[in-house]
């Protein structure tokens, strides 16, 4: 630079007066040179002192938390443990929730603010790393996963984020005493990682957040211990392990056991028998038992025994233990049973000696009967999920479209389904209902065509749409269907039967009571 003329360069600089930091700045830094000596002292103090029986077990703890590892294996082992629902979904919820977390860190964190990682001057060359990181120091990688992961079971399952939080403390507190990072780095990072479990649960909420599925209801008697219960048990609906839990937890409680074939007349003996009806065993064993309980007038205890248990799961009974403490305290909703019932198939109302027929999920006509009876066939033989497969396989290939009036409208379908109760999910396949009072039937029918598989696909995959080229979708209080042929099957939940030539679904809103705990945790 070249002075002016006549002035000197000198004269060109800024007055020391422009150059002082502003008091905000002084003080901010200030602070910042307090907390970072604070976080250095801690480290120190950490690495200094001697933690008895720390040496074998931390820095492996670490190792083992390495890309996650450690939280993938805790995952599997809570699902197969667990053998839950529940269990299975704290697990999922803690995978998403430390894949958030790791993809923020990773991607965010550590590239916002570059912290050189400790100096390893003080700490034991026993307790480092032998292979030191070489990413910047904040925040915690490992601290956000571990606390994501355990923030995610235990949002889903208070029981398992109880087992697994001493463990993710220990991982975050093994970055310290390993040399890997600063104290503030761990606690960021847990920050984070709770943050992300939490933005998980507001996108996917959990069970509990979840409103009530039925109406209230104050009428239910509490039944400590069982008392003034009966309750019947399908023997051949894989029940034993429930049956065996539900005589311990409810030792007053009358046990009656039966073969398929006596269930009608046990479950008709024990409503009248007792102040409520118990029932172990899967949805259709369920759906007689609700049937029973609406015409004796008593209240239905659900004890999950089968093989979905859709019914126990959308009212949010997924254990004999919730049934338990809902009839401790008397809890209970009221619910609505699905109904279909023969009529002349010229118009006109049901015969008076014409007995409906009832549904707590699903009611269907179409490829999906006769899918059942070939999975009811085979699955002694080979299992329930290869006979699932190998009964739609053949069906597809095999079947031909039903012909049938609905609502006066003859039309060919592959598929007529109705649900008790809006599901959640769009298409024919039914996901979970909020509300099993609602007063509705959810309608979904497959148009008749070529390629039975890919129209159901299409269906199931029309996300929002509630009318497409291979389906239609509505919400409706009652549907008349007719024009049925000879020898047509019908299904409802899980179970098939012959279908009348015409017949009218609606519902009986609000019939049914059944026990069910106000809070699911």
């Amino acid at each position: 630079m070249s002075s002016l003329p006549g002035l000197p360069l000198p004269f060109l600089r800024v007055p020391p007066v422009f150059l002082r930091t502003p008091p905000d700045a002084q003080r901010q830094a200030g602070v910042r040179a307090l907390l970072g000596q604070w976080d250095r002292e801690a480290f120190r103090a950490v690495a200094t002192r001697s933690w008895p029986g720390a040496e074998p077990v931390l820095p492996r703890l670490s190792r083992a938390a390495d890309h996650g590892l450690l939280w993938f294996g805790a995952a599997a082992g809570i699902a197969v443990l667990g053998r839950s629902a529940r269990s299975r979904r704290a697990a999922v919820r803690g995978v998403a929730s430390l894949a958030l977390a790791s993809t923020v860190i990773n991607t965010v964190g550590k590239r916002s603010v570059r912290r050189a990682r400790p100096l390893l001057d003080a700490v034991p060359v026993m307790r480092r790393l032998k292979r030191q990181p070489f990413t910047t120091s904040f925040p915690s990688g490992h601290s956000a996963s571990a606390a994501a992961f355990a923030a995610g079971v235990a949002l889903e399952s208070r029981g398992w984020g109880a087992v697994i939080a001493p463990v993710a403390v220990s991982v975050g507190f093994s970055r310290i005493y390993t040399g890997a990072h600063y104290p503030s780095d761990v606690l960021a990072g847990a920050a984070l990682g709770v943050g992300a479990a939490f933005v998980v649960r507001a996108l996917v909420p959990t069970r509990a957040q979840l409103p009530s599925p039925g109406r209230p209801q104050a009428g239910a008697p509490a039944l400590p211990g069982g008392e003034g219960l009966v309750i019947v048990v399908n023997q051949r609906a894989g029940t034993a392990d429930s049956a065996v839990r539900v005589r311990e937890l409810l030792p007053l409680a009358e046990i009656v056991e039966c073969e398929p074939g006596e269930l009608t007349e046990a479950l008709e003996k024990a409503a009248r028998r007792g102040r409520a009806l118990g029932i172990i065993g899967g949805d259709g064993t369920i759906n007689s038992a609700a049937v029973a309980a609406v015409e004796a007038g008593v209240p239905l205890a659900v004890f999950p025994g089968g093989t979905l248990n859709h019914f126990a799961y959308d009212l949010g009974i997924e254990t004999g233990d919730d049934t338990c403490r809902a009839l401790e305290n008397g809890e209970a909703v009221r619910v609505d049973l699905g109904r279909f019932t023969p009529v002349p198939p010229g118009g006109g109302k049901p015969a008076a000696d014409e007995r409906p027929g009832y549904f707590l999920n699903t009611f269907s006509l179409g490829v999906y009967p006769e899918l059942v009876n070939i999975r009811e066939r085979w699955s002694p033989r080979i299992g329930g999920w290869p006979a699932g497969v190998l009964a739609a396989a053949r069906v597809l290939r095999r079947g031909h479209p039903l012909r049938a009036e609905v609502e006066g409208r003859e039309r060919p379908m592959w598929l007529l389904f109705a649900g008790n109760g809006v599901y959640r999910r769009v298409g024919p396949t039914p996901g979970h209902r909020e509300d099993l009072a609602d007063g509705l039937l959810d309608v979904r029918v497959v148009h008749g065509g070529r390629w039975p598989g890919l129209r159901l696909l299409a269906a199931a995959l029309a996300g929002p749409l509630s009318r497409s080229p291979v389906h239609a979708n509505e919400q409706r209080h009652t549907l008349r269907v007719s024009g049925l042929a000879p020898g047509t099957q019908l299904a409802f939940d899980g179970e098939v039967r012959g279908a009348p030539p015409a017949l009218v679904l609606d519902k009986a809103v609000g019939a049914l009571t059944v026990y069910r705990p106000e809070s699911l945790l």
